[in-house]
């Protein structure tokens, strides 16, 4: 018995010290760094495992893109922001007298886009574009229409408010369906739908009393039943390309851009004589008429422009041997001059539609861009008519190149001005008769 214990706990002490060994013979191996070689079915089961460890992670989401700015609303008149009813809203072309007595004038504070064209007699007439005419409390004095006004008005699908206008040359367009307008005199040219009141001056002539206002302009419209917002049909809703917000085109990229600070147009208006002055300081032309500055009779703010536009368009009379005028301004192949920030260019235009607009050409028949804010559009008779830029006359013959200076006679005076032509008696007295009624 004593012997088989001892047997016993012998094996027991054999298999402790077996044990011992082994451990000790893994710690050696672990500390050697040496380990069994992987087999060839392991070595390409890690390998798959870390490749789908790789690929199940996630990529990194792109950066989303930046919302784009909200389109402002802006005007096709000037290029600057307004408010967005505005550009919905038809706006007002309105016919001024330019006659001296005539001024000033209510609501030139608020006109865009201002024309000064030629009509009989040497005598030339204003229209201008007003955006927003809402809330004015008088506008006018109002006169009489030319049919060429008309096309230029119908650029911006606007409501026309004149008084009168010769029915033989302008009857045919003004009572068209598409053409909306407020007729002074009333008769075959539209109604007044009492839209015109009189506010006599001391020795003010009575066709300068004729003024209006916003109150009765849209009691008008209503009787009339004039649609208030752009019509779909007729509305272009682009016109200048204007430059971007902080943008100026100051024209340095024409070589043959010269200096345009004072700019004379007696050569083409001999009675109104209209002039602009430049001012470096807030970059803007100012205007006069007989040599005294043109303001608005409210607020006696003197009418300023961003852009100036001279434009040669041929004309004709109506009909021969009449004093009354029509100029083709639908007609392409003429030229003329655009001038801001002190500098004039050299441009064409192009009108292809009653509804469409006018655009004007740099010299390598690219669209001009416009500096945002107001324009004056002189519309002057093409092979007749100059005017002047800081002392140098372009004449009728004037075209392309500014920079060659114009020739000057032998008595030192600059030739190309082509002379004012006078109407005969019997064409003054038409016109001046037509004129009584308007």
């Amino acid at each position: 018995m004593k012997n088989r214990s001892l047997c016993i706990m012998t094996a027991a002490i054999m298999a402790m010290t077996t044990a011992l060994a082994g451990c000790g013979a893994s710690g050696a191996a672990s500390s050697t760094g040496q380990q069994e070689p992987e087999t060839a079915t392991e070595a390409s089961t890690t390998a798959a495992t870390e490749v789908a460890a790789v690929e199940a992670e996630p990529e990194p989401e792109p950066e989303p893109e930046p919302e784009p700015e909200p389109e402002l609303p802006r005007s096709i008149m000037t290029g600057e922001v307004i408010d967005e009813e505005l550009t919905k809203q038809r706006p007002l072309a309105v016919m001024y007298p330019i006659n001296q007595q005539a001024q000033p004038q209510y609501g030139l504070d608020r006109v865009k886009v201002f024309y000064e064209i030629m009509e009989e007699g040497d005598m030339s007439r204003q229209m201008g574009i007003l955006e927003d005419w809402q809330g004015l409390d008088r506008i006018g004095n109002i006169r009489s229409i030319r049919s060429y006004f008309v096309y230029e008005a119908l650029e911006w699908d606007p409501i026309i408010l004149h008084f009168g206008g010769p029915v033989d040359y302008t009857g045919e367009i003004l009572t068209r369906e598409d053409v909306d307008n407020i007729n002074g005199v009333g008769g075959v040219m539209g109604s007044d739908y009492g839209c015109y009141y009189r506010v006599p001056h001391d020795g003010v002539a009575i066709e300068h009393t004729a003024y209006t206002d916003s109150d009765h302009v849209n009691d008008a419209i209503d009787m009339a039943g004039f649609e208030r917002e752009h019509r779909d049909e007729y509305y272009v809703g682009k016109h200048f390309t204007f430059t971007k917000d902080g943008e100026i085109n100051d024209l340095s990229q024409y070589p043959d851009a010269v200096d345009a600070y004072d700019i004379d147009m007696a050569g083409s208006y001999p009675v109104t004589q209209s002039a602009l002055h430049y001012n470096p300081e807030d970059k803007l032309y100012y205007k006069t008429l007989y040599g005294n500055d043109q303001v608005d009779a409210e607020s006696g703010e003197q009418l300023s422009f961003t852009n100036i536009f001279i434009q040669r368009a041929e004309s004709v009379p109506c009909v021969e041997g009449s004093a009354y005028l029509w100029f083709r301004i639908e007609d392409p192949g003429y030229d003329g001059y655009y001038i801001t920030e002190g500098k004039m260019i050299h441009v064409t235009w192009n009108k292809e539609d009653d509804y469409e607009p006018t655009l004007y050409y740099d010299d390598d028949g690219n669209e001009v861009t416009v500096n945002q804010g107001r324009s004056m559009i002189f519309i002057i008779r093409d092979g007749r008519d100059s005017f002047d830029v800081d002392g140098i006359t372009y004449g009728p013959d004037t075209h392309k190149t500014l920079t060659e200076q114009p020739e000057e006679s032998s008595d030192g005076a600059t030739t190309g001005a082509a002379a004012v032509e006078e109407p005969t008696e019997d064409q003054a007295a038409e016109a001046a008769a037509a004129e009584e009624d308007w």
